[in-house]
């Protein structure tokens, strides 16, 4: 019997339709394909962020049951994280400059490890500053749920769509394409949910609103951090 590929590689067939029109959490869901895994070799290029995480959870052991943030700078430099979800055992585990597949290569130290109870996951926007295809960003996700499923049946997982950094505007309809396969992806994990992000941050003329951005225009502003809060609060009650 044929084993059934892995979901690493998804491609969502009819690309151009699923960003036209986002699916729905139905047997309407479009088609899919997956394709095998490429191999994730071990890098030292985030050597000094995990062992920060090793030293900070020596110092302080991290809550039992977390609901753990994990992704890029977006993440990281989540100052108000705690305050912004009182009550709740929220643990960043964001590392700067980092990929979907990077998330999968150290899933294990950075993710699985803790237990999670929810995890809110953030990548894409360096995936496709570094030339990754929105189908490749939506497989590494789909990889991610796969792997959460089977080392963690119960645990939900809120995935973000990409944002609309003004830096990056010239990459917008792979923002687009990505976040619909985002959507796409998720809407086959019943325990998944997407979190569009990417709306709520443009101004009325569909531009990235300018105050939700550093100077850089590529990391956010306490202003950005609110309207992600707001997105997803009802989702982790």
């Amino acid at each position: 019997m044929r084993s059934r590929p892995s979901p690493r590689w998804l491609v969502i067939a009819l690309a151009a339709a699923a960003c036209a029109r986002p699916p729905q959490r139905s047997d309407a869901a479009p088609p899919v394909v997956y394709e095998q895994p490429r191999p994730l070799p071990d890098t030292a290029r985030f050597a000094a962020e995990l062992n920060a995480f090793v030293r900070a959870d020596s110092i302080t052991p991290p809550p039992p049951a977390p609901v753990l943030f994990v992704g890029s700078s977006s993440i990281r430099m989540w100052q108000s994280l705690a305050a912004d979800f009182p009550g709740l055992p929220v643990l960043n585990r964001g590392f700067g400059g980092s990929r979907m597949d990077d998330v999968l290569r150290y899933a294990d130290r950075l993710v699985f490890k803790y237990k999670p109870r929810a995890i809110v996951l953030y990548e894409g926007d360096n995936d496709l500053r570094d030339g990754r295809t929105p189908a490749r960003i939506a497989g590494d996700v789909a990889e991610f749920l796969s792997r959460v499923r089977r080392t963690l049946p119960l645990t939900r997982v809120v995935c973000l769509s990409v944002k609309p950094s003004p830096s990056r505007w010239n990459l917008i309809g792979q923002m687009r394409q990505t976040n619909a396969l985002l959507q796409a992806v998720v809407a086959q994990d019943t325990m998944a949910t997407y979190v569009d992000v990417f709306t709520p941050m443009l101004g009325a003329d569909g531009r990235p609103r300018a105050e939700l951005f550093q100077s850089d225009s590529l990391h956010m502003t306490p202003a950005g951090y609110v309207i992600w809060k707001e997105a997803i609060a009802p989702v982790l009650r």
